[in-house]
């Protein structure tokens, strides 16, 4: 390396020939090598930047085009529309039409999924924008087809919810074997960990039979154990809540050889960028308008120092419990000591003291609500007492619930329409526009409070100030990943920290790397293994290491 800096621009072979260099404007690898260890002026730093920026963005762009072209050298099963099938029926059943950007990515998946290659694809879409039902809609084609499809949830509490849709969505379509079923009705079966063992055993036997067309999960569907007769797709929701080695499992149980279609579903909204480079083995469809009839959502920030502020903020919580409707109380912990400490940080004692599900709990009891039906709702209450809560929540028999962060995803109470967030400043802005999108899902409009004890100049205060300002999810998950440093892209996007990226920043250089995934896939089309392009292949290596080569691989 110090070689070809004292070399310049002669010694380094160059991944760009001198007219790509040109018609980009860029100065050669090992000129801007020169340049940036030894500057003369402000102009040799910034046009070396500009070439270390591109030559980041196209290592991490060939990878990524060499797992799509490898992809499509796979074969899956091909599954065309199916005249009079249970796609077809259920979109006769709808109340509703499809929404045009519904229609939109509809028509995109079943593309893909009529191809003999395998479909990756990556489905964004706001909370409540109506990625179940596309995914639906996706699987019973492959069901139509003859194949299985699994669901992969986070969370037991997600899963149970994604059951309960889709039997309510399919009635005597999901009802094969039962009476009353459909001519041609499928099977929706769910399996989780803490599943009966009776329940569990006719869930298994229904999977390894081919009874069940859909099969929704946790973790559960990853055991050694569950085999599908034959697994046509798999939908993985909330995928970085997942392991790479999680999602490689299911992708491995394809039958014969052929590899499952593989859906992601999110509803973290994700910047262009950050999809085209940590996602960027996947086609990505995004759903950016709501269904008709969506309710908007009010946010207001809370002083919790204020009394009079939080006395109305409880009565504002009381008068729609008196007017029939539901609220959901979040708080950062459950009650113990361990927790407190860890969400102060562990050490750090001068921080405020969090509340607590328990204390919120007993405080609302004691105090202004005392007189509602009230719960609690958290990740290690037994999954029995939890899809309990829920349910009954569901139903109308609960007026309130204090919960952890079980509810942020894929949890769906139309009357719920307030949401207040306790210590709202110990959250990420995404995951405050997530947690508000609970409510506001029926007839009435949602209102969300973020209670917090912040001081009114910091960082705090800013993205909770940005939440009340916007219901873009796009545009806040920008802020987020402003605030809390891009991180390891090629890591974990959920931690911040230091990028491993020197000089391409996946916020602000979208040109480059739209420009470097062109530049790649054109190059990898015609030279899969760079057999005829070692100096882009030694700059690959130069800049990824094996472990990140490796997670682009699986991701």
């Amino acid at each position: 390396m110090i070689a070809a800096v004292d070399a310049g621009d002669g010694a380094l072979p160059d991944a760009l020939t001198p007219a790509q260099r040109a018609d980009r404007g860029l100065i050669s690898t090992g000129e801007a090598l020169h340049r940036i260890h030894m500057p003369d002026t402000d102009d040799d730093i910034d046009t070396a930047r500009a070439r270390l920026k591109f030559d980041e963005a196209v290592a991490i762009q060939t990878v990524l085009a060499q797992r799509r072209v490898a992809g499509r050298s796979e074969s899956a099963p091909p599954c065309p529309h199916v005249e009079g099938g249970l796609e077809d029926r259920l979109l006769r059943r709808l109340p509703f039409t499809l929404t045009d950007g519904q229609s939109e990515v509809v028509a995109e998946i079943a593309a893909d999924l009529g191809a003999a290659t395998p479909m990756s694809r990556l489905l964004q879409g706001e909370v409540g924008s109506g990625k179940t039902l596309v995914s639906l809609l996706a699987m019973l084609r492959v069901v139509d087809n003859g194949h299985q499809c699994a669901i992969l949830a986070p969370t037991e509490v997600l899963a149970a919810q994604h059951y309960r849709t889709m039997c309510s969505m399919l009635g005597d379509l999901a009802q094969a074997g039962e009476l009353g079923a459909a001519e041609g009705a499928t099977k929706v079966a769910l399996l989780t960990g803490s599943m009966k063992t009776a329940g569990k055993r006719q869930t298994l036997l229904d999977v390894v039979t081919g009874t069940a067309g859909i099969v929704v999960g946790t973790h559960a569907l990853l055991e050694e154990n569950v085999s599908f007769f034959d697994l046509g797709m798999v939908v993985v929701d909330e995928q970085h809540r997942f392991g790479v080695e999680q999602r490689d499992v299911l992708r491995a149980r394809g039958k014969e050889g052929l590899m499952p279609h593989f859906l992601v579903m999110t509803a973290t909204p994700i910047p262009r960028t950050v999809a085209m480079t940590v996602f960027g083995d996947l086609e990505t469809s995004t759903l950016t308008e709501l269904p008709r009839g969506r309710q908007p959502i009010s946010t207001s920030v809370v002083p919790m120092d204020n009394t009079a502020w939080m006395d109305r903020a409880w009565a504002r919580a009381a008068e729609e419990i008196t007017e029939g409707r539901q609220v959901y109380v979040v708080c950062s912990r459950i009650g113990d000591e361990a927790d407190d400490k860890k969400s102060r940080g562990g050490a750090d004692d001068t921080a405020p003291k969090t509340v607590s599900v328990l204390e919120q709990y007993q405080a609302l009891l004691a105090g202004p609500l005392g007189g509602f039906r009230m719960e609690m709702l958290h990740g290690r209450m037994p999954a029995d007492d939890k899809n309990a809560v829920m349910d009954a929540f569901g139903r109308g028999e609960i007026d309130l619930v204090v919960s952890t962060t079980v509810i942020e995803v894929g949890v769906d109470v139309p009357n719920a329409t307030m949401m207040v967030i306790v210590d709202a400043d110990r959250f990420g802005v995404s995951q405050l526009h997530q947690l508000r999108g609970r409510v506001g899902r029926g007839r009435h409009p949602g209102l969300c409070l973020l209670m917090t004890r912040a001081p009114r100049v910091s960082q705090a205060m800013e993205r909770l100030r940005a939440v009340e300002a916007s219901n873009d999810g796009f545009e806040l998950a920008r802020v987020d990943l402003e605030q809390r440093r891009e991180g390891d892209v090629l890591g974990s996007l959920q931690s911040g920290g230091t990028s491993s990226l020197r000089f391409l920043s996946l916020l602000n250089d979208a040109e480059v790397i739209a420009d470097a995934r062109e530049f790649a896939e054109q190059v990898v089309a015609a030279d899969l293994p760079l057999a005829q392009h070692r100096p882009l292949a030694d700059l690959v290596d130069s800049i990824l290491a094996p472990d990140k080569v490796e997670y682009l691989d699986k991701s």
